[in-house]
């Protein structure tokens, strides 16, 4: 019996493609995608699944979409293909369906290729096969998919954001870019030739009134043009100030195919962050600059605390990304100077000021404990040398503030409070080492105590001041993770962050890369 063209050229790879890509044999019990060499009904959901994938941030090539959508058509509408051929529809379909269930569910890249360094997840017994199979008997495919889905709220929103943006993509208010600013920043009160599409943009995403007649713009930058670059300005990290300098110009210029994708990369990740691994977490936004305290209840997150944090420069002192236990708290901490710090600033600024140390309640401590407040050159190359630290004393100047929250790790990473509190009033806060510093140390210090009731506030903050190092041992750790991500929906608004780590740039790269290898095997 002779096959359809379409069949045909599917066949002609499908040998190739079900040998490395891993298919599936058909099951002694009977076919999952064929009723009496026709395709069943369950096959265009199956079908229907892949060529939608694109909505949850997928890529339809990836599971062969197309090619097993149009064979699957010609066998339901033409003559009967012949059993050889069945065998391989139905396994090249159950491959696919099986691979787009394993990416939904846990993602299509392993985050420690793109520095994620987090524990592999606990095993909830998602096994692809197994749940496919037991769907397609159920009947119930288009369920089972959407339950191997990520189960968090924001995976959901996402998606919703994720087809608004698509739908912009091709407007007219981004078919040429916004006009030189005048001057190099447009602020309140000036003329701008592009007033009429910055406010259909600004429309558009929703930071200004839709609707608005032309007519009523404004002759210069006013009014409500102002207060919806404002919102626009708060919604992408920037300061609202309503003032439309290069940053923000360059933000208004990123198109929604962009935005498309950067929402995309946030669905990869919210499949293989671990932010409900366990009943009480602590997790840090790099890119937001924000700390989240929160209990985990059926699933869901409640957000207990959230408070503004300082994370490591982008230039050269990133904050990794990692999941660990917290295990102590110390108040009144000393500082241990690391090292490259001590090697790069503290040593050479002791050369030029020996008085430095004093001031700043430093001091030496020997490989054997012994402590030594005098500067000499034979101290200095012992701290180069490693046979020596340099720490700071308890107190006002300390780096780390009153209290530090530990969770070890490799990196020496930890949280802590600082005298600089005014950098939490920056817009962007990628200052520091490496560690993280945390604007609500008290507050911070209650969630993590939660289950010691006798350390409270007050309590707390007498620790905090007496000025004594101590160590308290938490009664039940903690998990803190170091997370990223750039797209966000709080409030019922889309926000977009800062790529600060090229972490996204990373991950697209390595998408873009899986899809390519996957084309190639089909080739």
């Amino acid at each position: 019996m002779k096959m359809s063209s379409a069949i045909s050229r599917f066949m002609a790879g499908a040998a190739i493609t079900l040998c490395l890509c891993g298919g599936s044999a058909m099951a002694a019990d009977g076919l999952l995608w064929f009723a009496d060499g026709r395709p069943a009904p369950q096959a265009r959901q199956a079908i229907e699944l892949l060529a939608a994938a694109a909505s949850q941030g997928l890529e339809p090539q990836d599971y062969n979409a197309s090619a097993l959508q149009q064979a699957i058509g010609q066998a339901a509408q033409g003559s009967a293909p012949e059993p050889v051929t069945v065998a391989r529809l139905e396994a090249a379909l159950t491959t696919a369906l099986e691979r787009y269930l394993s990416d939904l569910h846990r993602g299509r890249i392993d985050p420690q290729r793109i520095h994620h360094n987090y524990h592999a997840p606990r095993s909830d017994g998602f096994e692809p096969a197994a749940y496919l199979r037991a769907a397609v008997q159920n009947q119930r495919l288009a369920q089972a998919a959407r339950e191997a889905e990520p189960g968090l709220p924001l995976y959901a929103r996402l998606r919703e954001a994720l087809g608004q943006y698509r739908e912009r993509v091709g407007h007219p208010a981004w078919q040429q870019a916004l006009p030189p600013l005048p001057g190099g920043k447009l602020a309140p009160g000036q003329a701008y030739a592009g007033l009429a599409m910055l406010a259909q943009r600004l429309a558009v995403l929703g930071d200004l009134a839709p609707g608005a007649p032309d007519a009523q713009l404004p002759p210069r930058y006013e009014g409500l043009l102002v207060d919806a670059v404002q919102a626009f300005q708060l919604r992408h990290g920037l300061a609202a100030d309503g003032v439309v300098g290069k940053a923000t110009l360059a933000q208004l210029q990123v198109t929604p195919a962009a935005r498309a994708r950067q929402i995309a990369l946030m669905l990869e990740r919210l499949r293989w962050t671990p932010l409900t691994q366990s009943p009480r977490m602590i997790v840090i936004n790099i890119p937001e600059f924000v700390l989240r305290a929160y209990e985990v209840r059926d699933g869901r997150i409640h957000v207990q605390q959230e408070m503004k944090v300082v994370v490591g420069k982008s230039l050269d002192t990133r904050t990794p990304l990692f999941d660990e236990d917290m295990r102590f708290i110390e108040f009144s901490p000393y500082w241990n100077i690391p090292p490259s710090i001590a090697r790069a600033e503290t040593v050479p600024k002791l050369r030029r000021d020996p008085g430095y140390l004093a001031r700043e309640d430093m001091e030496f401590v020997s490989a054997d404990g012994r402590v030594d407040q005098t500067v000499s050159a034979a101290q200095l190359d012992a701290v180069l040398a490693g046979r020596s630290r340099i720490r700071q004393r308890p107190g006002p100047k300390n780096a780390l503030g009153d209290i530090k929250f530990v969770f070890p790790n490799h990196d020496n990473i930890y949280l802590h409070h600082t005298p600089a509190t005014q950098l939490f009033e920056r817009d962007r806060r990628d200052f520091s080492h490496g560690c993280i510093r945390v604007e609500q140390p008290v507050a911070l210090a209650k969630f993590v105590l939660k289950g010691m009731p006798e350390w409270t506030e007050d309590r707390i903050q007498k620790a905090m001041r007496r000025g004594q190092s101590a160590t308290l041992r938490l009664a039940e750790p903690v998990p803190v993770l170091i997370a990223y991500g750039t797209a966000l929906v709080k409030e019922g608004r889309m926000f977009f962050l800062e790529d600060i780590y090229g972490l996204d740039r990373l991950l697209d790269a390595a998408l873009r890369q899986r899809t390519q290898n996957l084309s190639s095997i089909k080739e």
